[in-house]
């Protein structure tokens, strides 16, 4: 063999094995990139899977989340040891008198009118009275009369009983001067009385202030006939006299807040005519019992008015501070549910709705006043459904809670 055939013959051996070679390489790659494919199609197919589960995931919750009744809350706010009420007051003068006539007859003159200050004793009005002066002077003149007779009387029984010492005459007789002489006795003590009672009736003709004070009414003028007090037909009363020195302010203070009211405790009056102005008055008396009828307690304020600058008979609100229970809570009157198990509230705890009973006390309107059933912690749902019940699932959307109110 010829070296060129050998050449030959190696080189095609060498090329025969450069091709097993590549061919093996490709195999791999092919495979390489099938592994690569399948796995990139795997984490594709995964990825989708776990999108969508991860959606039906985001769905269920977001369902679940929309399905749960969504409520407001909001916690109870703990009152004040001094709670101040406000409550209307009657505004009346210490002292205050009709003053009527205890005589008829028509009015003379009269001398004071309204708002004249008037002192103890001072002349009012003057009446006059044609019939008592009538009547006094008749009952003179028979008061004279039975004077007469008791003198002629006791004349008669003296000489009596001096002619008995010597029996001049009977017994029979000297008793009869003597009963004679008691009867005209009694007589003149009958007609003193009469003219007493007319001199009274008369006197009666001037009428006087009985007090320090100031004229409010006059109901009469000259000319005017005058009625008797006493008599049982229509009285007329000649004037009003008030001493507004010191002023009366009689308040009906609520049962509940009664046990807080004390002799002693000050209260301050706010009138319309002195806006943003407060006069203070001291508590002296209560009436110790409440009213049946409108289940109340009187109490008195007595309040200084030395120059006259609150009016008698005004309208006044009486500010009060009266000690509350110190547990006691407000709440809004919209988180109160009305049902046959009596007054309730919605509580939430853990997500949970627990309906729970309260006590009410004052209802100030837009609040009112819970002195059993609730705890400062409490979360108290604002406006709940009337399909509540406890046990239900909610969601708190918004809520005042103890650190917000700070």
């Amino acid at each position: 063999m010829s070296p060129n055939n050998e050449n030959v013959m190696q080189i095609s051996g060498n090329s025969l094995e450069l091709n097993g070679v590549d061919g093996g390489t490709r195999s791999y790659k092919k495979w390489l990139v099938g592994l690569i494919a399948l796995i990139a199609a795997a984490a594709l197919v995964a990825s989708g899977i776990w999108s969508r589960v991860r959606a039906n995931r985001k769905l269920r919750t977001e369902t679940s989340e929309v399905a749960l009744t969504a409520v407001s809350i909001v916690s109870p706010q703990r009152t004040t040891p001094a709670e101040e009420i406000i409550l209307p007051g009657n505004v009346q003068p210490f002292i205050t008198s009709p003053i009527y006539s205890r005589t008829n007859g028509y009015l003379q003159k009269w001398y004071v009118d309204i708002g004249a200050p008037v002192k103890q004793g001072q002349l009012l009005a003057v009446i006059e009275t044609p019939e008592v002066d009538q009547q006094l002077e008749q009952s003179l003149s028979n008061l004279n009369t039975t004077k007469a007779n008791l003198a002629l009387a006791e004349i008669t029984k003296n000489r009596y009983e001096g002619l008995l010492k010597s029996h001049a005459v009977a017994q029979q007789d000297v008793d009869n001067a003597v009963g004679t002489y008691n009867a005209n006795r009694a007589t003149v003590q009958a007609a003193e009385a009469n003219v007493k009672q007319l001199q009274a009736l008369q006197s009666f003709e001037k009428i006087y202030a009985p007090f320090d004070g100031v004229v409010t009414a006059r109901n009469t003028d000259i000319g005017d006939l005058i009625n008797s007090g006493s008599n049982g037909g229509v009285k007329t009363d000649l004037f009003h006299i008030a001493q507004p020195g010191v002023l009366r302010v009689y308040v009906n203070v609520p049962e509940e807040y009664s046990q807080g009211v004390k002799v002693g405790m000050t209260a301050d009056l706010a009138l319309a005519e002195f806006p943003g102005r407060k006069f203070q008055g001291k508590l002296v008396r209560t009436a110790d019992a409440i009213n049946v009828s409108t289940r109340t307690l009187l109490i008195e304020i007595d309040v200084d008015n030395p120059a006259g600058t609150l009016l008698t008979g005004s309208y006044a609100e009486v500010h009060l501070k009266v000690p509350s229970q110190a547990s006691t809570f407000l709440l809004p009157v919209n988180t109160l549910i009305f049902r046959s198990e009596g007054l309730q509230v919605g509580i939430v705890k853990d997500g949970n709705v627990t309906l729970t009973t309260v006590t009410p006390g004052h209802d100030f309107g837009d609040q009112i006043e819970i002195v059993a059933g609730l705890k400062s912690n409490d979360q108290v749902i604002i406006n709940p459904p009337d399909s509540i019940v406890s046990g239900q699932k909610v969601q708190i959307v918004q809520g005042t809670l103890p650190g917000d109110a700070k």
